[in-house]
């Protein structure tokens, strides 16, 4: 059995049986027996299925947001906002679709045709995460399911319930249950999926877990998508008025903290022109020292548990590092003493990239600034990591963000904004950060497969 257990005061929830490995097998053989009689229902369909099911999120979104805040310990407002957040990205699934499925005509001269056309891979494995697992989710089984494939959908463990949620709403808006099914369990399950002959394989976690999950599908050559960890910079040039300050300390205290700090997308190092730094940094403090700490069911509650017991031992190491090599405390630092997985909102200066602070992912709400002499410096530290999800660069000056961040290795660069995500742009990293994309156009067709065709009239 697995058991849930509420971040905030450790207490279980519910246990729930977890899928064996014959009756992960045997979801394997009945998905593979659904899915072509699902894609070859009408695309209409299809899209008609997922406008139900947006309509069922809006119809129990409280519910579902108190599900999401008990076991993982989002504060009940963030699980709202992630709740309201994926309406959009349904809705632009619900509007792009079509477009991005449609047959394309690329050469038609002299007798020859040349077209394109795009075939649901299959059954794909959707191994997704705990932190927001509404949209990273969606945003692989909603494209999966409306590009006619099957899903085999393993929510992390710590989210179970909201998997079984995610699960019973598409049921009831006409997904056949053959064609999408939720295996509950940790990595066991996980295992057993990757041994099934699945066509595709799209996990967000750890970079040690996609490492592995990379090794097993390597033989079998099938479609993977890795979206992995991040140590995502941000750069504060010295061209700032006051107000550009208060405003960049605010947005990257948000960028920092949102979610405790668990996303990956988090801002998790913060380069500052030492002409401003002084001013930032003051700012920075007096946003995150007025962030509430408390009961995630709380409506005024901005910081709620850490989701993960054994996360606590990694932030309090990054802390004891940065501070026995140099760094100054200038605020929290330490686990809360009550029930539960609590550690205060940390901010550390004199920092540098000698300190596990600065290299490995907190996934935490702890943040290292560190003061820079100009561009060149800031633009080298942020290259300085094995990761590239995101980078931000605040300045008033457009052509100079667009110099800086035109040469971060990253998948997403933010000018003056941080922490975004859009349904319109690809979501993709490079090096250590992971592989593939989802989101955007190019984030639907993922779930497909090009097929070229060679027409010759006559």
């Amino acid at each position: 059995m697995l058991t849930i257990v509420n971040p905030a005061d450790g207490r279980p929830i519910r246990e729930l049986p977890e899928t064996s490995a014959a009756d992960v097998a045997t979801g394997h053989a009945t998905a593979r027996h659904a899915q072509p009689a699902w894609a070859a229902r009408p695309l209409a369909e299809r899209l008609a299925v997922l406008r139900r099911f947006r309509d069922a999120i809006v119809a129990e979104t409280e519910t579902l947001a108190a599900t999401l805040t008990h076991e993982v310990g989002k504060p009940i407002r963030q699980s709202r906002n992630e709740l309201a957040g994926l309406l959009p990205r349904l809705d632009f699934f619900l509007d792009a679709t079509e477009r991005a499925l449609a047959t394309e005509t690329v050469f038609d001269d002299a007798g020859m045709r040349e077209e394109i056309t795009h075939e649901p891979l299959g059954v794909v494995a959707n191994i997704s995460a705990w932190n927001y697992p509404y949209f990273v989710g969606a945003n692989v089984f909603a494209p999966a399911l409306l590009a006619g494939n099957a899903v085999l959908y393993k929510p992390s463990e710590i989210a179970s319930q909201t998997g079984l949620r995610i699960a019973r709403l598409l049921h009831g808006a006409g997904v056949p249950i053959d064609v999408f099914q939720t295996l509950v369990g940790a990595g066991a399950v996980g295992a057993a999926l990757l041994e099934q002959p699945v066509d595709g394989v799209y996990f967000t976690g750890s970079v040690a877990t996609g490492k592995k999950i990379a090794a097993a599908c390597g033989p079998r050559l099938v479609r993977l998508q890795l979206e992995l960890g991040g140590k995502d910079p941000s750069y504060v040039c010295d061209d700032l008025d006051a107000a550009g300050i208060r405003n960049a300390a605010a947005s990257l205290a948000d960028g920092a903290m949102y979610n405790t700090g668990q996303s990956c997308c988090s801002v998790e190092r913060i380069y500052v022109h030492e002409r401003v730094h002084e001013a930032f940094v003051d700012a920075f403090l007096e946003t995150v020292r007025g962030f509430v700490v408390g009961d995630p069911m709380d409506e005024a509650t901005y910081i709620g548990p850490i989701a993960r017991a054994p996360q606590l031992a990694v932030l309090e190491a990054q802390v004891a590092d940065a501070l026995a090599k140099g760094a100054v405390l200038r605020t929290g630092g330490h686990r809360l003493d009550r029930p539960g997985n609590w550690f205060e909102p940390t901010v550390c200066t004199g920092v540098d990239h000698t300190m596990l602070l600065m290299r490995d992912e907190s996934f935490g709400p702890v943040i290292g600034i560190q003061k820079v002499g100009g561009d060149a410096e800031a633009l080298a530290l942020m290259n300085d990591t094995s990761y590239g999800l995101t980078a931000g660069v605040y300045t008033a000056d457009a052509a100079r963000a667009r110099a800086l961040l035109g040469q971060v290795r990253a998948g997403s660069a933010y000018w003056n904004c941080c922490d975004r995500v859009s349904p319109r742009l690809p979501w993709s990293g490079v090096k250590d950060s992971g592989v593939g994309l989802t989101l955007s156009t190019y984030g639907i067709q993922a779930f497909t497969r090009p097929k070229a065709w060679h027409l010759r009239r006559g």
